[in-house]
């Protein structure tokens, strides 16, 4: 099984696939597909947050001692990520190009430096700090996503 951060680095190229998709649907006026796809990228991030904050956050704290840490912050970035998904499904239904393109904007800086922060970060100390569970943490990840 692979380490902690290549499962989780490519969980996020998933996630950034769905937005970029999402955001040229809407560029183009396609709203059917634009809210569609938002609905996917939302659920697929979201289950991305708490395969986090349900698995490896407690899990990296628990191994580390640190809980006031790079986890913490994670956490808060999740939180300013998730209001703005709630301004763009809402600017999504009323159809509203600049309102959605202009958060699109604002989720995209947010999500790519969240990520940098994980994946060179985050990710390695978790990888180090985990290895001895790295199989069973990665298994309760896929569990979760998948709704087991």
């Amino acid at each position: 099984m692979s380490r902690i951060s290549q499962y989780l680095t490519d969980e996020h190229h998933h996630c950034d696939d769905l937005f970029a998709q999402t955001e040229e649907a809407a560029s183009r006026g396609g709203w059917a597909e634009a809210k569609d796809g938002f609905g996917r990228f939302r659920r697929s991030t979201e289950a991305h947050f708490e395969m986090e904050e349900k698995v490896l956050f407690p899990a990296f704290e628990n191994a580390t001692g640190i809980s006031l840490g790079p986890t913490q912050v994670m956490r808060m970035e999740h939180r300013q990520m998730r209001e703005v998904f709630s301004q763009m499904a809402a600017a999504a239904q009323r159809q509203d190009a600049d309102e959605y393109l202009g958060l699109s904007e604002t989720l995209l800086m947010l999500m790519q430096q969240h990520n940098l922060k994980e994946e060179q970060i985050l990710y390695p100390m978790a990888d180090q700090a985990l290895a001895g569970q790295r199989e069973t943490l990665i298994g309760s990840m896929q569990a979760l996503a998948s709704g087991a």
